[in-house]
């Protein structure tokens, strides 16, 4: 089972931020995060449009400029990193799979990771003109498009995008789902599973990979 650390490691440290993506690094076979803008039209590695819940700022994201975001605290005295951080750092030691949150800034983030790129990295969003635009910039990288209740995407949709996985809220995935995304060989990663009992349904319906918030807890129940 391929196991991914959400936001690194989210319940284990503050998420998406480079001490997270350090904790999941020891346990996940990738680690996964979320890309956004500042203001001043640089590459920040965090999940929410604003900031009150993740960190001690306020207001929006793309209304703070790099340095501002940088000042803040982001959980255990952590900063809001870059992504061309996050980049560096899961170079040649951990997959990545980097979240686009925003349309439109995919040209950016296809620079940076062109700039350094992780030995494996799957991009994906809930946005399917994001993917696809991924996959005109950058044919070679792999891509996945994210399903869940608001985002109904259909398995023969994410084949047209030219998607390699798809990432599937556990409460929408079905058996058929997953043997219609194998036959389109597709990868299935179900998401977000934190519990023995998620795992082992997880293993059950032949999901190929999870997304977990404890990646060390769900590598000691597939490792047993």
């Amino acid at each position: 089972m391929m196991i991914i650390g959400h936001r690194g490691a989210k319940a284990l440290e503050p998420e998406n931020t480079l001490r997270a993506l350090r904790r999941g690094m020891d346990c996940a076979d990738f680690v996964e995060i979320d890309v956004r803008m500042s203001s001043d039209s640089e590459l920040v590695v965090i999940h929410d449009p604003t900031l009150e819940r993740t960190t001690n700022g306020t207001g929006r994201v793309g209304d703070h400029t790099l340095r501002e975001l940088r000042e803040l605290d982001a959980g255990k005295g952590e900063k809001i990193p870059t992504l061309s951080e996050v980049l560096e750092l899961t170079r040649g030691s951990s997959g990545l799979v980097l979240e686009i949150k925003e349309p439109g800034t995919e040209h950016q983030i296809s620079r940076e990771v062109a700039r350094c790129r992780p030995d494996r990295l799957l991009i994906v969003s809930f946005h399917e003109e994001s993917i696809a635009a991924i996959s005109r910039i950058l044919p070679d990288v792999a891509t996945g498009i994210i399903i869940s209740e608001k985002n109904p995407v259909s398995i023969e949709n994410a084949r047209i995008l030219g998607a390699a996985a798809v990432l599937t809220k556990m409460t929408v995935l079905k058996p058929a789902m997953v043997t219609e995304a194998h036959e389109k060989d597709l990868v299935v990663i179900s998401w977000t599973l934190n519990t023995r009992k998620d795992y082992h349904a997880a293993e059950m319906i032949g999901v190929d990979g999870i997304a977990t918030d404890d990646p060390c807890g769900a590598r000691d129940y597939f490792a047993g």
